[in-house]
């Protein structure tokens, strides 16, 4: 009765391979749906940083829509208004602004 009882509370050897494989499973999972489309965004937004241009209209991290006037290595001078002019760091630019033509003002 004794060497029943611990011949069943012994693990089964199979156990330890299927769980390595879940682990695999969920990493892989998580890299596909999370990881990879994560970086592949980012490489879009230092792509349009790259290739910021004068005239161009783009919207801040911040949320503040405007013109570029200029641009350096790390700072961009933005015109938000008529001769309302702000100088904002590269990385916070985010994205172009929409065509907002037709709108009042």
């Amino acid at each position: 009765m004794e060497l029943l009882t611990v011949l069943l509370q012994q693990p089964a050897g199979g156990g330890s391979w299927t769980f390595w494989i879940m682990m695999i499973a969920i990493f892989v999972i998580m890299y596909f749906f999370m990881i990879r489309p994560q970086n592949k965004k980012q490489k879009e937004i230092q792509n349009f940083r790259k290739n910021l241009e004068t005239g161009q209209k783009v919207v801040t991290a911040g949320g503040i829509y405007g013109k570029i006037k200029s641009i350096d290595d790390t700072t961009v001078v933005l015109e938000i208004a008529d001769n309302v002019k702000i100088t904002i760091d590269k990385n916070s630019i985010f994205a172009a602004a929409p065509d907002q033509t037709g709108t009042a003002r």
